[in-house]
């Protein structure tokens, strides 16, 4: 009988193939060569079982496997050369890292006898990756591919999500093995899903059904935990109003009755302010973010907290909990809700109301219906959002134009938002929205950026150029890096230093790529140029002259309590 003889890059062909990869986002080099003349054949002909991507730049490729993975719910796969290639990546890596995010990243290495020796391209990547993966490994020889690319996968997309890296020295590229499909499904001292404590599902139930105010803060754990439906079956069952982390924006509709509102910074003035009054304060599948809690030495003080987190290395990290359930949140939501009675807290529900209606008057419609003036950032998305299909996926860079985005869109679709929370990477935006359009291809994908992050991604129109992705890209500019702009207003006596910007053309920077492009300078031409942009297929670029100092309103300044909230500055 003959053997099936292959070499090591030919096997990480297989072993992908059976994890079910279809995209990979890469870009090729010296030492991953031999993989790339693997993949060659399994992107063409009878034999194609993979889509490559070939980004501009390789954080373009973990920043474009992060946009596929949020939207998709599956692992995402970059593929790049030692050296510089890889290192370029670590910047994804950590993204991915903070926000739960389940990547794969393989990267070429020299060979094993060259090793510490300083060859061209050499650096150490399981030393330096270490910290900012969920595990790190170097497969030194072919026979161990198809176990570490199994494992790989198992670790990423189980339990909390994360990045793993694959360091796939030359020599281990280029070795023949006999193949042997390997699969891992059970990983020694590493324990994804605990098993659910029934005594602490019965005190959380307690808690909720003596409450009299009970406040949830709903997390990405709830997306990634694919428990969207559990979610609503709890709020409705036990009658509770719940705030949503900018991560956790779309595990709960926009339009939901027991929707009350972002929480964070710049998130809505009455969820922010009713953590500090609430009795009974459940956080399901989110980390307490210093973003969110504010002054954590005054945070929530008044109420039993009930944590609800795949993670026990989150439980008392930063907020003291009262009662913790460790489990997935797709079973630890139903075994509580099974205990619960129905009820209603319709008088703490129209508490909220009166502080709804402050932030209304006070912030929402001058942002969204600003009478005169330049344009402004929230109008922009809400104008956007009005004609955005329901399903739309918003993306955004990191700075205003991610805090008016993620405030005024509208979510009405699971796995909605792609954004960079915890890292807050600029040039983040464009390379997600890629793989967005990658991992929904029938979805709508909005990509919101300031001019500062366009800048950062700017080569990736290279890629949307060549892919024909459908990005329809909003760039809101106001010649300044607006985020860091406001803060040197409110907080160093209005000494802008260096954050006004230069900007070139973005029209012909547009019509260099052959990308659909619109301007808006007066807010009458905004809503045809908005239908002009869902109406093109393909790419668009619609770039709105902002006025230079908008401000990002409320806000809670830094260091300070949550219901130190300041609606105006």
């Amino acid at each position: 009988m003959l053997k099936d003889r292959i070499t090591g890059a030919k096997a990480l062909m297989r072993a992908l193939q059976a994890e079910g990869v279809k995209t990979i986002f890469g870009y090729p080099g010296g030492a991953i060569m031999p993989v790339y003349d693997a993949l060659f054949d399994y992107t063409r002909g009878e034999k194609k079982c993979f889509d490559h991507i070939l980004v501009r730049h390789e954080q373009g490729a973990t920043h474009a496997a992060e946009g596929y993975a949020r939207v998709s719910g599956k692992v995402g796969v970059a593929l790049v050369t030692s050296g510089p290639g890889v290192t370029n990546t670590l910047t994804g890596i950590a993204d991915a890292m903070m926000d739960s995010t389940p990547l794969v990243v393989i990267a070429g290495q020299v060979a094993i006898g060259a090793l510490g020796t300083d060859a061209f391209q050499e650096v150490d990547l399981v030393g330096v990756s270490q910290p900012i993966s969920k595990w790190s490994y170097q497969i030194r020889h072919a026979e161990d591919v198809a176990w570490a690319v199994s494992r790989a996968f198992y670790i990423a997309r189980t339990g909390r999500p994360g990045p793993v890296v694959l360091d796939f020295p030359r020599n281990a590229q280029v070795e023949e093995i006999d193949w042997e499909p390997k699969m891992v499904d059970f990983v020694r001292s590493y324990v994804p899903y605990p098993k659910l404590d029934e005594e602490a599902v019965r005190q959380a139930a307690e808690l909720i059904n003596n409450a009299k105010r009970p406040l949830a803060l709903v997390g990405q754990g709830v997306e990634l935990g694919n428990a969207q439906e559990e979610l609503r079956t709890f709020l409705e069952k036990a009658d509770i109003p719940a705030g949503r982390t900018m991560l956790g924006l779309s595990a709960l509709s926009s339009n939901h009755p027991l929707n009350v509102g972002m929480l964070g910074m710049h998130g809505n003035y009455a969820v922010n302010l009713k953590e500090q009054e609430c009795d009974v304060l459940i956080a399901i599948g989110m980390r307490f973010s210093d973003r969110v809690t504010g002054n954590l030495k005054t945070y929530a003080k008044q109420a039993k907290v009930i944590h609800l987190d795949i993670d026990r290395s989150e439980i008392d990290k930063n907020v003291k909990t009262d009662v913790a359930v460790v489990a997935d949140c797709k079973e630890s939501l139903p075994a509580i809700t099974a205990l619960l009675r129905e009820n209603s807290h319709q008088e703490w529900r129209d508490s909220f109301l009166p502080l709804d209606e402050k932030e209304r008057q006070k912030v929402i419609e001058p942002a969204i219906h600003p009478q005169a003036g330049p344009l402004l950032m929230g109008e922009v998305v809400n104008a956007v959002a009005e004609q955005a299909p329901d399903d739309a996926v918003l993306v955004t860079d990191v700075g205003q134009n991610q805090l008016f985005a993620t405030r005024y869109f509208k979510y009405h679709h699971q796995r909605s938002v792609c954004t960079s929370g915890g890292l807050g990477t600029m040039g983040y935006g464009m390379p997600a929205a890629i793989g967005a359009t990658f991992g929904a291809p029938d979805r709508a994908v909005c990509c919101f950026m300031g001019d500062g992050g366009f800048q950062m991604c700017i080569e990736e129109l290279g890629t949307i150029m060549e892919q024909k992705s459908p990005v329809k890209m909003i760039l809101m500019n106001n010649h300044y890096l607006g985020n860091v702009r406001q803060w040197q207003d409110m907080f160093w006596l209005r000494r802008k230093s260096f954050t006004k910007m230069l900007n070139p053309c973005y029209e012909l920077i547009a019509q260099g790529y052959g990308i659909a492009y619109e301007a808006v300078t007066d807010r009458k031409d905004l809503a045809k140029a908005i239908e002009k942009m869902f109406a093109t297929d393909g790419p668009f670029i619609l770039e709105c002259a902002i006025k230079e100092e908008d401000n990002v309103l409320p806000m809670t300044p830094p260091g300070m309590n949550v219901n130190d909230m300041q609606l105006e500055i």
